[in-house]
């Protein structure tokens, strides 16, 4: 073991000797257009070199990293600004065309008052009952404004209603889709009359009592007749959607109303004398 370890020692002192020699060669040789510098030098510049090389590529990968970093946060933030900005334009985008409409809405009014040959008074809807069958609004003029019972409801569309309860400062308005209202209507173009009820289901008028006889077609216009002495003569009621002949004497009539009574805003009570007065042809 003694020799063992003796030859051990010796093969690394001559190890250690020959890269001693090696190196002390290395720093005396020169290598070709090195400027005088050593192959020592040369060799440990170009290991450092790489080493500074990779540590350089490291350094630079983080470097880029953490300023994509910092920008793609900067671009969150200016797209979290912009969205901001975004919904509150939406938001006033919204709130300016609700004021167009309501302003259109209230021209519309203003207008068909004044071809109107009768007398009127513009009233707001402020509530709305919508159970099933029995089909009212509430108004915000009541008997303080002239306004009574059995007084017509319209819009620039065509009919609405009529009043049917009225306080001091609010009227209830039936309308005329409600399953227990009416009113004499006729074919605008044949002339053929009868009465327009409301019904349940879709469209919610139909027009009775109009015999097997007369001409009606699909897209007439329906209006009123003035027969009932409450509603004016004239007033668009909506189109005919269906129109059959009955089992009986007379015709199945579907109605598509006019009006749009979900989207009921403001209205115009006729305040003249009931029933009797005529707007067609005023329009």
């Amino acid at each position: 073991m003694a020799l063992l370890e003796i030859r051990q020692r010796t093969g690394y002192m001559l190890l250690a000797v020959i890269l001693g020699h090696l190196v002390l060669i290395s720093a005396q040789v020169t290598t070709p257009g090195s400027a005088g510098k050593s192959v020592l030098e040369a060799v440990t510049f170009g290991i450092f070199s790489e080493i500074q090389r990779a540590a350089a590529n490291g350094f630079g990968g983080v470097r880029d990293a953490w300023e994509g970093y910092i920008a793609l946060r900067g671009v969150q933030a200016e797209n979290e600004v912009l969205r901001r900005e975004v919904a509150g334009l939406r938001i006033r985008l919204q709130e300016e065309k609700a004021v167009a409409e309501q302003s259109l809405r209230l021209q519309r009014l203003l207008a068909m008052r004044e071809r109107l040959p009768i007398a009127t008074t513009a009233a707001r809807v402020i509530a709305g009952d919508a159970t099933s069958g029995f089909r009212t609004v509430t108004i915000d003029k009541g008997t303080a404004d002239g306004l009574r019972v059995d007084m017509a409801v319209i819009s620039p569309d065509g009919i609405v209603g009529r009043v049917i309860r009225a306080g001091v400062r609010a009227a209830m308005v039936q309308l005329l889709i409600d399953r227990d209202a009416g009113a004499g209507a006729l074919i605008a173009r044949s002339r053929a009359g009868g009465v327009v009820v409301g019904v349940e289901g879709d469209p919610p008028l139909r027009l009775d009592y109009v015999t097997n006889l007369a001409d009606v077609r699909t897209g007439d216009v329906v209006v009123t007749s003035g027969n009932d002495r409450i509603y004016p003569k004239g007033v668009v009621v909506g189109r005919v959607e269906a129109a059959e002949r009955g089992a009986g004497l007379y015709k199945s009539i579907k109605v598509r109303p006019a009006v749009d009574y979900g989207r009921l805003e403001e209205v115009l009570v006729v305040v003249g004398p009931p029933g009797g007065a005529s707007i067609e042809g005023k329009e």
